[in-house]
């Protein structure tokens, strides 16, 4: 039997009587028009939701025991505009908090310091302008912070950036802000599996054809923050009329950006090459096969070996080397295959065949997973013209939506479902290595 508690005067006691449910570890007062947290909430508590009611200011003493047990905390819709640098002190095992729907207007650098141990922070639709740089950098175990719907101006790019960013966020959702410009070489050398989660249309972003280039990049790779929200990626036309587009359409009339083409890589015999495999998900095993479907291992007499980051190593690079490598990724929900096909060319001639990937579910149906290989392919892009970057390598006519405006991106290139395009042109060198 659930208990209930009537709310008297502000920061009374918690007996679990009438307008307080508690159900075994949980305490709801949504919905309760509550002021204050109540007092002497039981130790065992593991979530504890505030939501919907009008507690304004979270202030130190809002819990004067440590709450140890307690793992998620909702505190949404309640027009929250202030939190005590101290608030969290005796909730640090929190792993989720909701802080969405309220009035924050700044972050300060010690405010969520205690919480090392949060895995999710919400602090969408807020009033959010500042941010210090060091707001969340104690939280080693962030992996989701959402701050959309705010009136942030300033990307925060030392959230994802080497060296400064949270090790554990894979997803951050900076969209629909005030946000202007954009270091887009930074982003564009992430991580597919930072990329993958990084949202951020729905603000002013100035139109430049290298903001166009990225998110093409990004769509044909299929990166979930750009097939997602696609139509949402807009930008202002320099001018005084301040004209707002879509990003995708810059390639039209508005600026004639160039459709995406990926830059060559050149790798030089006797050399050392090194094969990225850039999965969408992290924390994956990767194995690489060799041309001839030769696994890669350790001890043998191979001038290939696995690097600690999955990346594959040849040394030095050799003619008898040209072929197709295969880097098998895998976790318990994803399978990802990318394929690198090397192929030795004399200096002077076209660039060589492109590599591709494709995601499958390991729980997908045998049926799709056949027609999703189906599109694995390996063509000279003298064999795409006329098709307008559309691939049928059955000769059937494929009606996929997304693979057609994903080849539209890159006219005069081949793609593939889950595309990733990466050109590598062996060359013969007698001095330097790979560029």
């Amino acid at each position: 039997m659930a208990l209930l508690w009537l709310p008297g005067a502000a920061g009374s006691a918690l007996n679990c009587h009438k307008t307080c449910i508690c159900a075994s570890n949980i305490v709801s007062c949504s919905k309760m028009n509550l002021t204050t947290v109540p007092t002497s909430l039981p130790l065992y508590t593991a979530v504890l939701d505030l939501s919907y009611n009008n507690i304004t200011r979270l202030r130190s003493e809002w819990t004067l025991v440590k709450l140890l047990k307690l793992h998620n905390l909702l505190l949404s819709h309640n027009g929250l505009h202030f939190l005590s640098s101290e608030a969290f002190v005796y909730v640090k095992y929190l792993r989720y908090l909701d802080l969405s729907s309220n009035n924050l207007r700044q972050l300060d650098e010690f405010i969520f310091e205690p919480l090392v141990n949060l895995e999710v922070l919400l602090l969408y639709n807020n009033q959010i302008s500042q941010i210090d740089r060091s707001a969340f950098g104690t939280m080693v175990n962030l992996q989701k912070l959402y701050l959309s719907q705010n009136q942030i101006s300033r990307f925060p790019l030392e959230l994802v950036k080497e060296k400064s960013r949270l090790e554990k966020l894979s997803l951050l959702d900076v969209s629909s802000n005030k946000i202007k410009m954009i270091s887009l070489d930074e982003l564009q050398v992430l991580p597919a599996w930072i990329k993958n989660g990084l949202y951020f249309h729905n603000n002013p972003l100035l139109c430049h054809c290298d903001l166009y280039t990225l998110l093409a990049h990004w769509y044909i790779r299929k990166l979930n923050s750009a097939v997602d929200f696609k139509d949402d990626y807009t930008c202002i036309l320099p001018g005084p009329q301040k004209t707002q587009v879509r990003v995708f359409d810059l390639s039209g009339d508005n600026m004639n950006c160039s459709t995406f083409k990926e830059a060559d890589e050149e790798a030089f015999l006797e050399q050392t090459l090194i094969l990225g495999c850039d999965t969408k998900h992290r924390n994956m095993l990767k194995t690489w096969m060799m041309p001839g479907n030769v696994v890669v291992t350790p001890g043998r007499n191979q001038t290939a070996k696995v690097l600690p980051d999955g990346s594959l190593q040849i040394s030095p690079v050799r003619s008898e080397d040209s072929g197709t490598y295969t880097c098998l990724a895998m976790s318990e929900v994803f399978n990802e295959t990318i394929y690198v096909v090397l192929k030795g060319k004399a200096r002077g001639e076209d660039s060589i065949h492109s590599s591709m990937l494709s995601v499958t579910p390991t729980h997908e149906d045998p049926a799709l997973k056949a027609e999703l290989n189906r599109h694995v392919a390996f063509i000279d892009s003298k064999d795409l013209q006329g098709q307008n970057g559309k691939l049928n390598p059955n000769g059937d006519e494929d009606d996929d939506d997304l693979d057609a405006e994903a080849g539209s991106l890159m006219k005069g290139k081949r793609k593939e479902v889950s595309s990733r395009v990466h050109q590598l042109r062996l060359l013969r060198h007698s001095h330097g290595g790979l560029r």
